[in-house]
């Protein structure tokens, strides 16, 4: 696993991108950076384990370099169904289709999976039995969330399982301000400097953007989906199940 040193160089005055730099680093960036990740994924596996259906569609949506891809794949036990995975990045969709090359040869589940490099807001859902978006939503713009989880809704066949994850903002700026300092105490307790805490938050701003847990909510609520509860939390990183 490369090591993560790119804000030892970089300003932050450049806004964030999922570019061949990143994704040379991203496996040890996500383990510094997001506390509760790794149980985020291995709880993927357990909820395909539950819901993926036979004959139907699994997508992961923002896919990165397809941790959840295989998380789905490694859980899923109907036959006929595959995984569709989209990344607007180049660089992701690159190395993600190594990572899953090589999951086929060491890997006997025969489950199909699509490499798409493509805008998620371009992809149609159909026949869907589970959606992952793992820390994706939070990078469109605020205008096309409300699009997108309709969507997704939509395409989800009736029982179908939304994983959500996101970086959330609490209500309370007190509890908030907790929040904040115990992520950054997380990062220096995982070897990043303050210098290279700070430039990453300056890269990220306006680019990530967070909201409430309320604010999912009430946008999965609208969107149609019958139950939404958060089953993971750390810190101010949640993740949000919603059945249609």
């Amino acid at each position: 696993m490369t090591t993560d040193k790119i804000y030892e160089v970089q300003s932050g005055e450049k806004p964030f991108r999922f570019n061949d730099d990143v994704a040379k680093v991203f496996p040890d960036m996500l383990r510094r950076s997001i506390p509760g990740y790794a149980a985020t994924i291995e709880a993927i596996g357990s909820l395909a384990a539950r819901y993926i259906q036979e004959n139907t569609n699994c997508y992961d949506l923002g896919c990165s370099l397809g941790a959840a891809t295989l998380a789905m794949r490694q859980g899923a036990r109907q036959p006929g169904c595959r995984i569709v995975a989209v990344d607007t990045a180049p660089a992701m969709i690159e190395r993600c289709r190594e990572i899953v090359m090589e999951d086929d040869r060491q890997s006997s589940s025969g489950i199909p999976v699509e490499l798409i490099q493509s805008d998620i807001r371009d992809i149609g859902i159909e026949n869907a039995s589970m959606v992952v978006l793992n820390y994706t939503l939070q990078f469109l713009p605020m205008d096309d969330r409300d699009k997108l989880m309709r969507s997704i809704f939509e395409g989800l066949n009736d029982g179908g399982l939304l994983v959500l994850s996101e970086k959330v903002v609490d209500e309370n700026d007190e509890i908030e301000q907790l929040l904040v300092d115990l992520h950054h105490e997380h990062k220096r307790r995982n070897d990043y400097s303050a210098l290279e805490v700070s430039r990453k938050r300056a890269a990220l701003e306006n680019v990530l953007i967070p909201e409430t847990v309320a604010a999912h909510r009430s946008r999965l609520t609208a969107a149609g989906f019958r139950h939404a509860a958060v089953w993971l939390r750390y810190f101010n990183f949640v993740s949000i199940i919603a059945i249609r």
